[in-house]
């Protein structure tokens, strides 16, 4: 990686409040690559990021306290979970520091002058990013304009991180996320990015925690997708009204892509063997690729069609595309094997949703025909605590043939008649025949559920957090109990 600042810029001490955070922790990778010196801190750490960050020789400053904050940085970047309250936040405000959030300054640090191409949606953005930027990364080995500079909401396994900053890069590929931006700026994080070109997966309500309905979800979008130049692309999923929606009012060209006849990049003959998915991908009906892929899930074939659709439309050869598609390492905590024992495979998805859940262990079910399925679900994300979507998460862990369910992630801090009722979630799944049981923690969920499981069992761990570090306690527990 090659230093980005300016020739004569001074090494500035930047200070990242809620540095543990996907999109933050690669942001201070990013700005250590331009050689600053780079603090931060957080009130918990755990892998992936945790991980990448210590890597980099970035110490991660536990808990939160003003005293981080000594020597006074340059500059503080307030993560979009930190609130008023927060101790670092308090003496930023105090004293007046220089501060920004992490999408303001991704913008003026690292966009200027690049293509920009962003991949937005509720489902499915960080997998879709993850592979346009390694489809760009095998197409940069014949030609070096499409060598990427990259931001991803994840650790790609393809590069053993979730960012590169290369000042050579003529693109940057960046997941867009439509989560609010800082306590001082509630709008969402893509609307700083200006895209060049973009993918729309999908769109359906979430984050009930800072939108009010799915029309305000989709007025985000909408916004998102009005700042598309008219030179510019859009590739849109064709299987939702809420996407065609958004990008009904595009200045720019707008490509579909899925499984209708009509769409401009079109799936057919799609086929799961075990856990690998082979397609047809058209283009305005004319043959374009076939396209292997070493993932299971129809989902993840549309997040390839949508990655394949972007980069051949900017120029990237098929050939590229083939050979990247069908190299294609995932995403950490997405269909992750942490861990095989005793013939029980332990798998991590970071879960947020009902329909990331569907997804996941419909494709667990494709991978592992025959095998019994765990869900092991910890209501975590702001939408899963609450009951918003109580029904389509039944209908989503009925998949499953037992479900354990852990207690709501901080419930106190959900009111009570939003908040999600895990019992009403088991009651509905007994009712529809499926095993469930509800543990109040990671430590009795291994003490409960590890007996009772067995070879040949697959086990999906569903959370987008810590988990009270079960991804360690189970397989030790089944060490001694398979």
């Amino acid at each position: 990686m090659t230093d980005g600042r300016s020739e004569g810029e001074p090494v500035k001490h930047i200070h990242l409040i809620g540095i543990c955070g996907t999109a933050m922790a690669s942001l201070a990778g990013m700005l250590r690559a331009q050689g600053h010196r780079v603090t931060g801190s957080d009130t918990a750490a755990y892998p992936p990021m945790s991980d990448q960050l210590r890597g980099m020789g970035i110490a991660i400053m536990e808990p939160f306290s003003a005293e981080n904050l000594t020597p006074r940085p340059d500059l503080v970047v307030v993560g979009n979970a930190i609130s008023r309250g927060n101790p670092e936040l308090e003496r930023v405000l105090d004293e007046r520091m220089a501060m920004t959030s992490m999408a303001a300054l991704i913008h003026d640090a690292f966009l200027e002058g690049r293509e920009r191409l962003i991949v937005c949606g509720t489902h499915g953005k960080t997998t879709t990013t993850s592979m346009l930027a390694w489809i760009y990364e095998v197409a940069g080995r014949e030609d070096a304009r499409f060598a990427p500079s990259f931001l991803i909401g994840g650790v790609a396994e393809n590069f053993g991180t979730s960012f590169r900053v290369d000042e050579a890069s003529m693109s940057f590929i960046l997941e867009g996320d439509e989560y609010d931006t800082a306590f001082f700026d509630k709008g969402p994080k893509f609307l700083h990015y200006f895209p060049d070109a973009a993918i729309l997966t999908h769109v359906e309500f979430d984050h009930a925690d800072i939108y009010a309905d799915l029309t305000a979800v989709k007025t985000a979008f909408k916004r998102m997708v009005n700042l598309i130049p008219k030179r510019g692309r859009l590739v849109a999923f064709d299987g939702s009204e809420n996407v065609t929606e958004c990008c009904a009012k595009a200045f720019c060209g707008v490509e579909r892509y899925g499984f209708a006849a009509e769409s401009h990049w079109r799936v057919t003959e799609l086929e799961q063997r075990g856990s690998t998915t082979s397609w047809r991908m058209l283009r305005d009906g004319e043959a374009f690729a076939r396209l292997t892929l070493p993932m299971a899930g129809e989902h993840n074939a549309l997040n390839a069609t949508a990655a394949a659709a972007l980069a051949a439309g900017q120029g990237v050869p098929a050939s590229a595309i083939v050979e990247a598609l069908a190299t294609f390492k995932s995403v950490r905590r997405r269909l992750e094997v942490r861990a095989e024992v005793g013939g029980v495979t332990i798998i991590d998805d970071f879960a947020h949703h009902p329909t990331a859940i569907r997804e996941t262990l419909r494709a667990l079910k494709a991978s592992y025909p025959g095998r019994r399925l765990w869900a092991v679900l910890e209501p975590r994300s702001n939408t899963l605590r609450r009951n918003v979507f109580e029904r389509e998460l039944v209908a989503s862990l009925a998949l499953a043939d037992r479900v354990v369910l852990a207690a709501v992630f901080k419930s106190e801090a959900i009111p009570a008649a939003e908040r999600l009722e895990p019992e009403r979630v088991l009651k509905a799944l007994r009712e529809r025949g499926v095993s469930a049981l509800l543990c109040a923690d990671a430590d009795a969920i291994v003490a409960e559920a590890a007996p009772k499981m067995r070879a040949g069992d697959v086990v999906a761990i569903l959370s987008n957090g810590g988990f009270g570090n079960i991804y360690e306690k189970l397989p030790k527990a089944l060490g001694g109990a398979v």
